[in-house]
């Protein structure tokens, strides 16, 4: 590992060479161009010194994707500190745990999730920093105080001559060094702060560079659409462009459908990284009724101009997209078949990749070029990837990896470590997969009892049933996905059913009441669409586990 550089001066070196270039854009907002970037950097640099953070302490970010996210993330990195990235859906208790677990000294926080969280629910924290204009909300740091009030006045101190490229001489990484704790859950009983070292960083930003910036013109844009405490849209959306000197715009609202066309068309973004949820809507909304006529399906089994039909119909998708894309890379998700076939059908240019938080994500990748449908890529050339079966080709398998991405182990969690890495140093995905013999991976299904939301978000059916499970009239319940909604199968406590006389509508009435009141307790993506009512007990196992498997 000691031929892979620092990731930090990947970071540096960027904003030396593209000084005066536009960096960080929020929508319809306000711009950094990439030296504003590095005095916003050293700024909070200041700040943190002046608190007394020491290299590897913890540093959380929680708010909506916006360029001072991006700066909070960097100035933290390249700092020598530990960054915490929490997803701003994640509700309070959740935030709380994760600062608490991973012991932050500072957070920073956006303006929506500023009123959402109780600092009484964090007392080891020692500062709370407004992300919207790097304020401080709270501190219980008398020199943080006195740093942030006179912040002008120190930097102007310390570089009287302005501060130039020369100025810039950050943490110089090493490639086993922690660099981030990035939960892929936010309630303490369940909590999984993966620990990713600087190599997993670099790895996939590398790759990223060498497989993908050759395809994309030297200043391209970027539309930031996913979350950047998101492993996927932190290091694909965020870190390799900004390494590579483009111009990345934050969608620092709701992305919904209608707002991110829009943002399309206005940004015009040379590479797409997208959940399926999002290039579904897309294709729903706003091709699909374009192209549904009787006249277009006619023409369609015409062989002799089906085929221009469909390059026209692939320009108006093209289009859609913004009409400068490279291709769109899809993951996070599977893609809805239907969907998949149409755009393969068209010719368009997309491509579905693979990974996971604890390989910071690439595993698998490939040009559309090459993407075969109903796969995910092949395994990146730095990765070794197995399919732990006797005939992986034809019998699935567990898929396992190792090499530079993967994850150092789960913070305060040894026993999932131990359970997640072997001997051997191969991390076990819990996903299971057939691969062929050009080494495209198909993923037929998951031994892991995670549901995947449509946006892409981990879903820990264990978290939810452990409320409900305690809620009214509830014996014992199973979450389970039916298509993009989750449902809740419950089976009621019937001897408190018969003591209380309930007819079967009030049963439903009092199972109704309760999905809300959970649903108030849980983020967006993980909210119940319904229940149903399960007569019998559910079958387990010796050791008293619910036979999940047969209720999917």
């Amino acid at each position: 590992m000691n031929d892979i550089p620092s990731f930090n001066s990947l970071i540096s070196q960027s904003i030396k060479d593209n000084w005066l270039l536009d960096a960080l854009t929020d929508y319809k907002g306000t711009t950094l161009q990439y030296h504003d970037v590095a005095r916003k950097i050293e700024k909070l640099h200041i700040m943190m010194e002046a608190a007394g953070i020491q290299k590897g302490d913890r540093i959380a970010v929680c708010g909506r994707n916006s360029a001072h996210w991006a700066v909070a993330f960097m100035a933290t990195l390249t700092y020598g500190a530990v960054i915490v990235p929490i997803l701003h859906e994640f509700n309070a208790e959740q935030i709380h745990n994760i600062v608490n677990h991973s012991e932050s000294r500072l957070l920073f926080v956006g303006d929506y999730i500023v009123n959402v969280i109780d600092e009484k629910e964090m007392p080891k924290l020692e500062g709370i920093i407004n992300l919207p204009d790097f304020s401080l909300h709270t501190s219980h740091n008398e020199s943080l105080t006195d740093a942030r009030e006179r912040l002008n006045e120190l930097f102007g101190k310390k570089y009287p001559r302005a501060f130039r490229k020369d100025n810039i001489n950050w943490h110089i990484d090493q490639p086993e060094e922690l660099c981030m704790i990035n939960y892929t859950s936010g309630t303490t009983g369940f909590s999984k702060g993966v620990m990713l070292p600087y190599r997993a960083v670099w790895g996939n930003v590398d790759f990223c560079i060498k497989n993908l910036a050759n395809h994309m013109p030297k200043f391209s844009n970027m539309l930031n659409i996913l979350p950047m405490a998101h492993m996927y849209g932190l290091a694909i959306e965020f870190l390799f462009p900004f390494c590579s000197g483009y111009h990345l715009h934050f969608l620092t609202r709701l992305p919904s459908p209608a707002i991110i066309a829009e943002a399309f068309q206005e940004v015009k973004p040379d590479v797409i990284i997208a959940v399926p949820l999002i290039i579904e809507k897309i294709i729903r909304k706003r091709v699909f009724p374009k192209i549904q006529s009787n006249a277009i399906k006619i023409m369609l089994q015409m062989p002799v101009v089906s085929k221009k039909v469909k390059a026209r119909i692939c320009q108006e998708v093209y289009n859609a997209f913004g009409g400068r894309a490279y291709q769109v890379i899809i993951g996070g998700a599977p893609l809805n078949q239907e969907i998949e076939a149409f755009l393969k059908s068209i010719d368009f240019p997309f491509t579905v990749g693979y990974g996971t938080t604890e390989c910071a994500p690439l595993i698998a990748y490939c040009d559309y070029h090459d993407f075969v449908p109903g796969s995910c890529g092949i395994p990146l050339p730095d990765m070794e990837v197995k399919i732990d079966s006797a005939d992986p080709q034809h019998i699935e398998g567990e898929i396992i990896t190792r090499g530079p991405n993967v994850m150092l182990g789960y913070y305060k969690n040894q026993e999932a470590t131990y359970q997640a890495i072997d001997r051997n140093g191969w991390y076990h995905t819990g996903d299971l997969a057939t691969m062929s013999e050009s080494g495209h991976i198909f993923i037929r299904g998951r031994l892991k009892n995670m549901l995947l939301g449509a946006n892409g978000q981990n879903v820990y059916p264990e978290e939810i049933e452990d409320k409900l499970n305690s809620m009214a009239l509830v014996s014992e319940s199973l979450i389970v996905q039916r298509g993009d909604h989750l449902v809740a199968l419950v089976h009621p406590d019937m001897d408190e059913v018969k003591n209380m006389g309930f007819s079967q509508e009030e049963l439903e009435q009092v199972m109704e009441q309760n999905r809300q009141e959970l649903n108030a307790q849980l983020p967006v993506y993980s909210k119940l669409q319904a229940f149903v009512l399960q007569e019998e007990e559910f079958q387990k196992t010796p050791k008293k586990s619910i036979k999940r498997y047969l209720y999917k």
